[in-house]
């Protein structure tokens, strides 16, 4: 398959993203990630509770399990560290679909390993082939984000995230409650070996029906030097300032992630006296908070990257983890509870809430940074994008443990490592949304179009996904661009008149956007002719304009007469023109209505908005009048 046919299988986009799962495109990639994370973490978790119970009897009876234990992990995730700049590399050089082939034949002949070492209960070589493990999910990672974007369109990335993100932390959660019950059998390790064997050709077998992804850049020259190649990596995320913040995001939820999942086991035992049966409610909890949010992402952010979900995530994740340290119980009982004693307790119910809910906002959080990062990155780059995201993913996981190791041996417990992780997290968020606004500025809008707004959307396909193109649309209300901002799904700069534009509050959203402030001839002519010039120029740089060449909001709730700057902009930079119309905001509190004020409020909450886009305009001669007569045949009046 060439680019173009991967092109072409971008066109037949799905609304639904469920719909994903049927597709050729997608299914066999997604079963092959999901079975590579099972079996990762069954065999993991086997290693670790064999360790934990025949650690010594297995090696040479003089190694503590403690270093045993702390020597796999290290192992594991070394490789993330050394060979993650040559992976990306080698994945952006070579045909994705034979990569990921070659990935899950290296799984194979690891398990293979693994299964005989398990077999004859050889631990140190169960510890080495956990490296080559790492190595493998090293090579894996830039691949697997690497090949959405390129079968996926702009309008399925979230839902292509979404899927492969709560697929994850479900395999991982499987993985590791089966790896747990498979070694406590009584031929346990027999067990674990013929499973990890059995997942991994599953694995194989599924990578062989992935559809052939070409290279964007198959004239890469690699460089083997991983310290070298790893430097230049860092640097080259660090030039594009959205996408490196947007690691660093991804890699603090890493860093909380890992928290939680490492200590959760710990903090059911010695805070809330909860047994092994307790630990997997509370881990399933976590899961399917994750699966949950990922999933609804899709939904809520209206099928595009919204960017305003991030913060969203942020809040909901600071408020349950404090919430979670409240949460627990003045005394514990002396002896562990089994499931049904735990449920029976005072806060039980509040613990498995919270839990949940940090999960499903992880989930807010994490799915539209990747869809971010997928979008924002030059494609022929993406897979060294990726692997530098897993070098700062695997140094936050390793600062997590380390900051955990040195709290809980002051004294702190775990429950108020959980809530200085909570109150860490607002302090991050904090500080990245002052350096990129826009997320915050999303956020906003997003919140906007969510709780005040019910927001119908008519016609937005006939907005292009690429290239330069004038909006034009009748003028209703104060927030007449945040509504059609939360909806479309590219990034637009509106023309404004000054007056709104330097509104309290609104000003911040309207600045980060980039919209483009204008006054009247008479106003500020140099305001004016200033205006002009960026239109000229934003469009020159292919980017989406909307105007209202009303020049005013309506005062009673009919269209005013279309000024002839519109004309000047097209006559200047001839570019493709959309009529677009916002129906139901008139008599809303944002809006010029005559009526009291209190009244507007009650009726503008939850009221019904549409924002209706027509098919674009081509004409030879483009007037102001002509466009008028086509914004009125979408206007309800």
């Amino acid at each position: 398959m060439d680019a173009g046919i991967v092109t072409e299988t971008k066109k037949n986009q799905t609304n639904n993203q469920f719909d994903l799962l049927k597709q050729q495109r997608f299914l066999p990639f997604f079963i092959t990630q999901f079975l590579g994370a099972f079996n990762d973490n069954v065999f993991k978790n086997a290693l670790i509770i064999l360790i934990a119970f025949k650690g010594i009897e297995l090696s040479d009876g003089k190694t503590s399990v403690d270093f045993l234990t702390n020597l796999s992990a290290g192992l594991f995730i070394l490789p993330f560290f050394i060979f993650s700049a040559t992976a990306g590399q080698w994945i952006d050089k070579n045909e994705k679909s034979q990569s990921i082939r070659f990935i899950k034949l290296m799984e194979v002949v690891i398990m293979l390993g693994a299964a005989y070492a398990f077999y004859i209960g050889h631990i140190y070589v169960l510890i080495a082939l956990l490296f080559l493990m790492g190595l493998q999910s090293t090579l894996f990672g830039p691949a697997k984000y690497s090949y959405i974007p390129q079968h996926l369109g702009s309008t399925e990335l979230v839902a292509g995230n979404a899927l492969v993100q709560s697929g994850t932390f479900i395999a991982i959660l499987i993985g590791t409650m089966l790896g747990g019950i498979l070694i406590a059998g009584d031929e346990g390790r027999q067990w674990v070996a013929i499973v990890i064997v059995v997942l991994a050709l599953l694995g194989y077998l599924a990578s062989r029906f992935i559809p052939q992804t070409p290279s964007l850049e198959p004239n890469l020259k690699i460089n083997w030097n991983p310290f070298t190649e790893t430097w230049r990596n860092i640097a080259f995320i660090h030039s594009e300032r959205v996408v490196f913040l947007s690691v660093l995001g991804i890699s603090w939820f890493w860093f909380l992630g890992a928290t939680y999942l490492v200590q959760l086991p710990n903090y059911t035992k010695t805070t809330l006296a909860g047994n092994e049966q307790v630990v997997t409610l509370l881990l399933t909890f976590f899961t399917l908070g994750i699966g949950a949010g990922s999933l609804l992402c899709n939904w809520l952010s209206g099928q595009k990257v919204e960017p305003g979900l991030v913060p969203f995530g942020s809040i909901g994740l600071s408020l349950f983890g404090i919430d979670l340290f409240l949460a627990q119980p003045e005394f514990a009982p002396q002896t562990l509870m089994g499931v049904v004693e735990f449920m029976r307790q005072a806060n039980s119910i509040r613990i498995m809430l919270d839990v949940f809910f940090i999960g499903l906002f992880g989930g807010f959080y994490i799915v539209p940074l990747f869809s971010l990062i997928q979008q924002r990155s030059e494609p022929q780059h993406l897979s060294r994008i990726i692997a530098g995201n897993n070098i700062f993913n695997a140094l936050l996981m390793v600062m997590s443990a380390v900051m955990a190791i040195v709290l809980l041996g002051a004294g702190v417990s775990i429950a108020e490592l959980f809530v200085i992780v909570a109150v860490l997290n607002a302090a991050v968020a904090i500080y990245i949304y002052t350096l990129v606004p826009e997320f915050f500025m999303r956020f906003i809008v997003w919140m906007l179009i969510h709780s005040i707004y019910h927001v119908r959307k008519q016609g937005l396909d006939n907005i292009p996904q690429e290239g330069a193109a004038v909006l034009v649309c009748n003028h209703v209300s104060f927030v007449d661009a945040l509504i059609i901002a939360g909806c479309v799904r590219r990034p637009i700069r509106f023309v404004m008149y000054y007056k709104i534009y330097n509104l309290p509050v609104l000003n911040f959203v309207f600045r980060t956007a980039g919209a483009i402030s204008i006054a009247g001839k008479y106003e500020n002519p140099e305001l004016m002719e200033k205006a002009f010039l960026e239109i000229e120029q934003a469009l020159k740089n292919g980017d989406l304009v909307c105007v209202f060449p009303e020049g005013k909001l309506t005062s009673d709730g009919k269209m005013s007469k279309f000024r002839p700057g519109i004309e000047r902009i097209l006559a200047t930079t001839p570019v493709p023109v959309i009529p677009m119309a916002l129906n139901g905001l008139w008599g809303s509190v944002f809006s010029r209505h005559p009526s009291n004020i209190i009244l507007r409020i009650l009726k503008g909450i939850r009221s019904s908005v549409e924002l209706c886009v027509a098919p674009l305009v081509k004409m030879d001669v483009v007037t102001a009048e002509a466009l008028q007569s086509q914004v009125e045949k979408i206007v309800v009046e």
